[in-house]
């Protein structure tokens, strides 16, 4: 595997700073009322996804309440941890023109953060050890007040989509691994590129690379959909009996939703962006499993990495309940 240039973290947590705007204006009592029910939410939240995920509670993870320069300095601190932890320690910043290229690539890496510092909600980091819960107080506020739903049900809702993927990864504890070898196999290589391809009278975007890549992107971009869809469908589980508002909620939720979640900046750090489809087919694989069998028979996609849907699996959830 090449090695990858360094990166000056500390550039980017400086550049991204700069750009970031505040967040929505808290006076003290608000603040701490904030972040006391935002801890609650999160406590409250493990039980009830427990139940409807049918796993076993994993370790505890610290859960950390941030505002967005504190969400922006932990995704430098995780993203280092990832690009590590997939690729190897990175090339040594040895020279005036290595150090200058390290400093821009921070520079880079935190505007690209900064923005999506404003936007994301909470994050379950699996990659920075030891794991932790971040929840981004002044996104979760404004997003609450722009929607007009009730603050306490939205601040449950964010939590239990963000321990149902703790909940993934404590019961599939190779799954972090799994995902860090085919991240290395993307970057293993020239560079991700992508480019425009004409297929069926249609005109798509695909990622130009080696079979290998092409494969390992396939395969990454399967396990995010189930993780995602799968967190999607168990909060629909937990439904309106834990959540007076739920369906308000979702309903207001998904007319302004974006590619936000615990991997939502791996994606803008490698370049490509998974699209809201992928995420509804998840979904839907995961409904499907649900139908035709049960909870238990879905949960089996955590047992292994060969258990995992492919992503043609994904997409005929029948062929998945076959091969297992």
């Amino acid at each position: 595997m090449q090695q990858l240039p360094a990166v000056d973290w500390d550039a980017a947590v400086t550049a991204g700073a700069m750009v970031l705007p505040a967040g929505p204006r808290l006076d003290p009592a608000e603040i701490e009322q904030t972040v006391t029910q935002l801890r609650q939410a999160a406590a409250a939240a493990t039980g009830h996804v427990a139940e409807v995920t049918e796993l076993a509670a994993p370790t505890p993870a610290q859960v950390l309440v941030v505002d967005r320069a504190g969400w922006l300095k932990a995704c430098t601190q995780s993203a280092q941890a990832l690009l590590e932890g997939a690729a190897g320690a990175p090339e040594e910043a040895d020279s005036s023109w290595a150090k200058a290229r390290a400093m821009a690539l921070g520079g880079q890496a935190g505007v690209v953060f900064a923005a999506i510092a404003t936007r994301i909600l909470g994050q379950f980091d699996p990659f920075y050890q030891p794991t932790r819960l971040m929840l981004v107080a002044p996104n979760v506020v404004a997003v609450e007040r722009d929607l007009g739903v009730v603050p306490a049900d939205f601040r449950l809702w964010v939590c239990l989509h963000e321990e149902t993927h703790r909940f993934q990864f404590g019961h599939a504890p190779w799954l972090r691994e799994h995902l860090l070898g085919l991240i290395g196999e993307l970057l293993d290589g020239d560079e991700l590129k992508f480019g425009w391809q004409a297929e069926d009278a249609t005109i798509s975007r695909r990622l130009i690379g080696s079979p290998a890549q092409r494969q390992a992107f396939d395969q990454a971009t399967a396990v995010m959909s189930l993780l995602e869809g799968h967190a999607d469908v168990m909060m629909d589980r937990v439904g309106a009996d834990v959540v007076p508002s739920y369906s308000s909620i979702r309903a207001a939720f998904e007319r302004r939703r974006t590619n936000a979640g615990w991997f939502s900046w791996v994606q803008k750090a490698l370049g490509f962006d998974l699209k809201y489809a992928q995420y509804r087919e998840g979904a839907a694989f995961c409904r499907a499993v649900i139908e035709a069998a049960d909870v238990p028979t879905l949960n089996q996609a955590f047992a292994a990495p060969g258990l995992l849907p492919s992503l043609e699996e994904l997409r005929d959830p029948q062929r998945w309940l076959h091969r297992i």
